[in-house]
C-alpha cells in the first residue's frame, strides 16, 4: 500500500523545490517544472491550492516572537525579505503625536481648555499618516497592525471632523438640538472606542508588557473620556477630574507608543543599545525560553 508524506500547508514553497510528483511515493511520474510554473505554483500555494500547497516549509524556519516595534502581537515570520520598510513606526508616531497634544490640553495644561489645535494633527498626522501606515500594515500581511493603525486612523479624522471650528458643525447642530446632547453623543462615541480598543487590547495578552500597556493606558482613556462626558458636574459641564485623568492616561499612550515605535526603529545599526520590550511570562517568547515550545509556537514533549 502506498504511504503519503506527512505534510502542511505553510502557503511558501522553498525555492529549491522545482519537483511536480504524484504524491504516492513511487516516482512514477517525476518531471522538473518549468520556471513559469514553479512561480505560478508558488503563487497559487499563498491560497491553498496548487501543486506546492501542502508542501512543509516550516521545519527549520523560525518565527519571531511578538513585538511592539513591529506592531505584531505574536509569532510571526521573519521579513528580512519583506519589499517595504517597516511602517509600524510611522503609524505608532502619529498616534503618539496627536494624543500627547490631546492629553495634554485634556489635562489642562498652561489653562488651555479647546481642542482646536488637535484637529489640525488629527487630519494631517493622526489621522492621513496613521492611515497610510495601516495600509501598508495590511500589504506586508500583518491583519492586527492594519486592523489596529487603519482604525485609528479613523478615529483621529472622525475626531477632527467632529471637532472643525467652522466646518462641519456637527457640534453647534447638537448643540441648538438639545443643551446636553453633543455631551451624551460624544460620550457615547468613546464608549464605542473604549470597546474597540477592549477588543485589541485581548490580543496583546500574550506579546510584551510594553504593547500591552499601550493599549491598556488607551483604553483607560477612552473609559474616563466617555464618563466625563456622560457624567457631567453641577454645571452640566463635562466632569474636569475625570477629563484630566483621561489627559493622563492619553498621555502615558502616547509615551509607550513612542517607546514601541522606538524599539521598532533602533537596532545595531544605527543605535548603542536596544529598546528592552519585556515579555510577559506567559508569552510565546518566555515558553520558548523555558523549552516548552518551539520558534514555530508547536508544544514540546
Amino acid at each position: 500500500m502506498a504511504t503519503h508524506t506527512n505534510t502542511e500547508f505553510t502557503g511558501n514553497a522553498p525555492d529549491n523545490y522545482n519537483k511536480e510528483t504524484n504524491g504516492n511515493g513511487d516516482g512514477s511520474l517525476n518531471r522538473e517544472m518549468t520556471h513559469e510554473e514553479h512561480q505560478t505554483a508558488k503563487a497559487a500555494a499563498r491560497f491553498g491550492y496548487g501543486p506546492l500547497a501542502h508542501v512543509n516549509t516550516a521545519s527549520g524556519e523560525e518565527r519571531l516572537p511578538a513585538f511592539g516595534g513591529e506592531f505584531q502581537p505574536g509569532l510571526y515570520k521573519s521579513v528580512k525579505d519583506r519589499g517595504i520598510a517597516n511602517p509600524a513606526p510611522l503609524g505608532l508616531s502619529a498616534f503618539a503625536l496627536t494624543t500627547f497634544v490631546l492629553g495634554l490640553i485634556n489635562m489642562g495644561t498652561r489653562g488651555l481648555t479647546a481642542p482646536n489645535l488637535v484637529v489640525g494633527l488629527a487630519f494631517g498626522y493622526g489621522g492621513l499618516v496613521q492611515l497610510l501606515a495601516g495600509m501598508w500594515e495590511m500589504a506586508v500581511g500583518n491583519t492586527f497592525g492594519a486592523t489596529a493603525l487603519s482604525s485609528y486612523g479613523g478615529f483621529w479624522l472622525s475626531f477632527a471632523v467632529i471637532l472643525t471650528p467652522g466646518g462641519f458643525d456637527i457640534q453647534a447642530q447638537l448643540a441648538a438640538t438639545s443643551a446636553n446632547e453633543f455631551y451624551d453623543e460624544f460620550g457615547l462615541y468613546f464608549i464605542g472606542w473604549f470597546l474597540f480598543t477592549t477588543m485589541i487590547l485581548v490580543c496583546t495578552l500574550r506579546s510584551t508588557v510594553a504593547f500591552f500597556s499601550l493599549f491598556f493606558t488607551l483604553d483607560m482613556a477612552f473609559m474616563l473620556l466617555a464618563i466625563g462626558y456622560l457624567h457631567r458636574d453641577a454645571m452640566d459641564a463635562p466632569n474636569p477630574p475625570v477629563i484630566k485623568a483621561a489627559g493622563f492616561f492619553a498621555l502615558l499612550a502616547a509615551f509607550l507608543a513612542w517607546y514601541n515605535a522606538l524599539a521598532g526603529i533602533a537596532d545595531d545599526s544605527n543605535s548603542f543599545f536596544i529598546i528592552p520590550v519585556a515579555h510577559f511570562p506567559w508569552s510565546i517568547k518566555a515558553m520558548q525560553e523555558k523549552g516548552k515550545i518551539d520558534t514555530a509556537g508547536n508544544k514540546l514533549a
